[in-house]
């Protein structure tokens, strides 16, 4: 009988049937690995929940990248639900309890939701892997390469470059392992997938830019540093989320000897290399309605002043919000004392928010 020590959370195990049933994003699953794992040996991968035969070969090869792609699966879903905080669709569902068996349908068919989540994926992978390089986090690489361009008078390039290349090569690797497998769903699904992976990590590479640090006598900045380093993941997302708002809805089709994704309503034309698409229409997320993963927007919160998203017209779908209050205690009447401690005051105000009815 196998010793107790060695048997596998709850969790873990519900995670693990997850990663038999549900897409490509299954890696996802590691957001839900215990704290107390931490992958320094080989049999650790048979303890991670969400991976493919390929994705866990890559654990064993790679045990240090593993607590790096860990933190990826939390990124994911922490950016992605600020980033649609304040839409009907706020990317509740990537967050699904550790005893699901798969993720709900606005991310388990060809939708526009599910195109931006394995954009983000892509992206993150690569923008936490190139970011670990840079911290000194991985042993495997380390600073990315100095710029063959001269640099303008009164700039040199130095500092730490994010390894943005080995980021790519190590991120797509594992994140497009589950599509690539024979059997990994249906063949528009897994090229939809495939192409949005893909954008996602353009986006990323168009986020790497220049960024400086100045030095000189009393801050006169007469010289300035400088690095290629990653936008933060935030700024990425919202880059993403406008291709989300502006994706183009595919049919597959036969093209030539074989079958390929081409936009539906304008199908003259390939599907462009900058595009998110989608297969499917997604539900309008103001009602619940579990076959098209819609938790709906009843007990939302809104905006009543905002004119965007988030307002209470936009959110409610026409039906109306109730007000609460709520009582908040702050900081406030701040002094600095020489030297050196700040005093401060509790202030206490009153405000106003509403929900969807």
């Amino acid at each position: 009988m196998r010793s107790s020590s060695h048997a596998l959370p709850l969790g873990v195990l519900a995670a693990l049937l997850l990663s038999q049933l549900c897409s490509g994003i299954k890696w996802l699953a590691l957001s839900h690995t215990p704290a107390s794992i931490y992958v320094n040996q080989t049999q650790h991968c048979k303890m991670l929940p969400g991976m493919v035969s390929s994705q866990a070969q890559l654990c064993r090869s790679n045990l240090e990248l593993m607590q790096t792609i860990i933190q990826a699966a939390r990124e994911v879903k922490k950016t992605c639900q600020k980033t649609f905080g304040d839409m009907r669709w706020n990317c509740s569902s990537i967050d699904i309890p550790p005893d699901a068996t798969k993720y709900r349908p606005d991310l388990d068919r060809g939708t526009r939701e599910a195109a931006f989540v394995y954009a983000l994926s892509a992206a993150t992978i690569s923008h936490t892997i190139a970011r670990a390089c840079t911290t000194g986090d991985l042993r495997l690489c380390s600073c990315g390469p100095i710029p063959a361009e001269i640099p303008e008078p009164g700039y040199r390039w130095g500092g730490c470059a994010d390894n943005l290349h080995y980021g790519l090569i190590m991120g797509s690797k594992f994140n497009d392992a589950p599509m690539k497998m024979k059997r990994s769903g249906s063949h528009a699904n897994k090229l939809m997938h495939l192409h949005n992976s893909e954008v996602g990590r353009q986006v990323l590479r168009e986020a790497l830019v220049k960024k400086c640090k100045c030095h000189g006598v009393s801050g006169s900045c007469s010289i300035r540093t400088c690095w290629r380093g990653l936008q933060d993941l935030r700024e990425i997302a919202m880059d993403l989320k406008t291709k989300y708002l502006s994706a183009t809805k595919v049919v597959h089709r036969p093209m030539g000897t074989r079958k390929q994704l081409v936009p539906k309503d304008i199908d003259i034309r390939p599907v462009r290399e900058n595009e998110l698409v989608y297969l499917q229409s997604s539900s309008d997320f103001c009602s619940k309605n579990d076959k098209q993963g819609s938790v709906g927007t009843q007990d939302r919160q809104c905006n009543r002043t905002s004119l965007g998203s988030d307002s209470c017209d936009l959110m409610c779908c026409g039906r109306g919000y109730n007000p609460y209050t709520e009582k908040l205690v702050e900081r406030c009447h701040c002094k600095y004392h020489w030297c050196c401690y700040v005093t401060c005051k509790k202030c206490e105000r009153i405000v106003e928010r509403y929900v969807c009815k």
